[in-house]
């Protein structure tokens, strides 16, 4: 089969891979009261089937990037779906809570080995002049997926049971790795620069694992809290001597042609910053629409429609900008669309016209789609050549870390005033600077379209990596 024929089954495998973890992340809320009242769980008990599912995920996904490398993208997809689906199985089978977070930490970890994958399938099947358009479709779907979550989980759960949310993936992940066959990708060769170098990934993984649990404890304890304060410290020991070890490592986790490369480091800290931006208000305007406003689940929902809707029509948007005006003018507009929605927010009072908020979701969900399209786009396209997976490891590690940020920021800014409309602004304040940031990554992308670059001659190898085509 040639590549154009590869295309369409590429296409489809990364676009399902990828909803099929959209979707988990939010059928999974409104699964879980539930799921607490069927196993007599606690309500730390249930939230840990969240922090050990993003924990796993957030800290295994650069190595299964450079797995991926090594072996293959596709064989990491057939392997990380089937995985993700039996994992699925067995938590719609658990008798007790306990196998529902060691089942969930599972699907985790399989669900990194799918992540990175996704993405390498587009740059191994598309040239880069053609990426834009997959990358848009590939963001739509998973908007997509992500909005629909709570609505197919609320039917799923009030007429099977919490189970069905799960036994959903089941018959999903059998036809994704039915796609993932279809797509018969080159396999690299093994070479010295793809080793794994088992002590950097210990240190990553650490690093990682800690980090995440920190932020995810935030919202329950604090910034300034004991606990907390520890783990950041323990977090940046780690960190330390994880840039220590890289910098003297033969063959370090994080290769160097890829922490030299202007343009996926910049689209990576654009990812963190604008991602935890978006997140920490929805979080924040949840608790207002809720506590404050006092609406109904189902009207909150409403009321945060324009943000998906705008997710999905914006991609394809975004797409034909990032053609014509290129990565670095694209990141600018979307950058400011996300400030301008969170700074809309922070006005609203309880009195405010509900049309001010839904002009607020919409810039936010055009800026956060722009953003999205224009920096995969970057790091999908400009990653150095051999590197697919372990770029898109660390794209995908940018957007489960920045989520977990952003909460926290609101969280802390807010504090025990969470219903509090007096605070509304203030909690949004912080998040609406830390997206401000990502003007400063914006600005470093190319100025240039992809088509229109010039092609770049192969960095110099760490290693003899064949040329396979295996470039994110």
């Amino acid at each position: 089969m040639s590549t154009a024929a590869r295309r369409p089954f590429a296409l489809l495998a990364s676009v399902s891979g990828a909803m099929i973890v959209a979707l988990d992340g939010t059928i999974l809320l409104v699964a879980q009261p539930s799921l607490r009242r069927d196993l007599d769980a606690s309500v730390a008990q249930v939230q840990w089937t969240s922090t050990g599912y993003l924990i796993a995920v957030a800290t295994l996904l650069v190595v299964a990037g450079r797995l991926g490398d090594r072996y293959g993208h596709a064989r990491l997809l057939f392997t990380g779906v089937l995985g993700f689906g039996a994992a699925s199985a067995g938590i719609a089978l658990a008798p007790t809570i306990g196998w529902v977070i060691a089942l969930r930490a599972a699907q985790g970890v399989f669900g990194a080995l799918l992540q990175p994958a996704t993405l390498a399938l587009l740059r191994l099947t598309y040239p880069p002049d053609r990426l834009g358009t997959p990358i848009a479709v590939r963001t739509s779907a998973i908007a997509v997926a992500a909005g629909a979550g709570p609505v197919l989980g609320g039917i799923l759960v009030q007429h099977l049971g919490w189970r069905a949310v799960f036994w959903v993936n089941v018959p999903a992940a059998l036809v994704i790795a039915a796609l993932t066959l279809a797509v018969r990708t080159p396999v690299p060769e093994r070479a010295g620069s793809q080793r794994l170098d088992l002590t950097g990934t210990a240190l990553l993984t650490a690093a990682l694992a800690v980090l995440v649990h920190t932020l995810t404890g935030v919202p329950g304890r604090g910034w300034t809290a004991g606990p907390t304060l520890l783990e950041l410290t323990v977090g940046l020991a780690l960190s330390a001597a994880l840039v220590l070890h890289e910098r003297r490592a033969a063959h370090p986790i994080v290769p160097r042609a890829v922490a030299r490369s202007v343009p996926v480091t910049a689209a990576m800290a654009l990812l963190l910053v604008i991602s935890a931006g978006l997140f920490g208000a929805l979080f924040r305007a949840t608790f207002y629409l809720q506590d404050t406003l006092r609406l109904a689940p189902l009207a909150t929902g409403l009321r945060v429609l324009p943000l998906t809707a705008l997710m999905v029509l914006g991609a394809p948007v975004a797409g034909a900008a990032l053609r014509r005006y290129g990565p670095r003018r694209t990141a600018v507009a979307g950058t400011a669309l996300v400030v301008v929605g969170i700074a809309q927010l922070s006005s609203l009072g309880p009195a405010g016209p509900w049309p001010s908020m839904t002009v607020a979701f919409a810039a936010l969900g055009a800026g956060f789609a722009t953003v999205m399209v224009t920096a995969t786009g970057t790091v999908v396209g400009d990653a150095p050549p051999g590197y697919a997976g372990v770029v898109g490891g660390l794209k995908q590690t940018a957007m489960n870390i920045g989520p977990s940020l952003g909460i926290a920021v609101a969280a802390g800014a807010t504090g025990a005033t969470a219903g509090s409309a007096s605070t509304m602004s203030l909690s949004l304040l912080p998040l609406a600077v830390l997206a401000l940031l990502g003007l400063i990554p914006a600005c470093l992308l190319p100025q240039r379209p992809t088509g229109h670059v010039p092609p770049r001659q192969p960095a110099p190898q760490e290693g003899a990596v064949a040329e396979v085509g295996e470039r994110l």
